[in-house]
């Protein structure tokens, strides 16, 4: 007789959804107040859970920044898709470099921790970029199909003005500077007629 059938993977139960879910949202906040350096427990009581259940979700730090920074991205590139319904194009790609502060906030403190990591961090960060240009390509696109922003700007170029940005100051108001200079620079791409 041949062996047992492998057993069907089943589907993560509701409560340990959740439990990830929350596990995510809690240490985006802690890694955007203290850092790589802030700890795994600080994750865990923000949560409301044990460390237990942390690392039954995520067995390393790595892994865990990894999932904080995937999921980030899925939410900047649904946020494009959402805001390229917007009645103004200019304004959905200013909202969008907007919430790129926030997700910047989080992988500063990110960034160090998973530099020990380059090959798996290099895939991530690899398809990120990629899926991030098109979404800014996308807003992009729009406005520019309806007359309101410059054509000779790449999508590349505005993410790399992003990063100039927000990356430009480490004081304590540097999101306030860095969401003004993003008004300015969204200005900027504006077509003068």
């Amino acid at each position: 007789m041949g062996s047992e059938p492998a057993k069907a993977r089943r589907a993560p139960r509701a409560d340990s959804l959740r439990n990830r879910e929350r596990l995510l949202s809690a240490a985006r906040e802690v890694f955007a107040e203290g850092g790589a350096e802030a700890s795994l427990e600080a994750v865990a009581r923000r949560a409301e859970l044990g460390i237990g259940t942390l690392y039954r979700h995520f067995p390393t730090r790595e892994s865990l920044f990894q999932a904080v920074y995937r999921k980030e991205v899925d939410e900047l590139v649904d946020l494009a898709a959402a805001l390229g319904a917007e009645a103004d194009p200019t304004e959905g790609l200013r909202r969008w470099l907007g919430a790129n502060v926030r997700v910047i906030a989080t992988k500063r403190g990110m960034l160090v921790a998973l530099a020990p990591a380059p090959d798996s961090s290099k895939a991530l960060y690899d398809d990120s970029r990629r899926r991030l240009v098109e979404a800014v390509g996308g807003l992009m696109r729009r406005a520019q199909v309806a007359g309101v922003m410059r054509a000779d700007v790449a999508p590349e170029e505005v993410l790399q003005a992003l990063y100039g940005i927000a990356y430009g100051r480490e004081d304590a108001g540097w999101q306030d500077v860095a969401l003004r200079l993003i008004d300015i620079f969204v200005d900027g791409l504006r077509l003068r007629t």
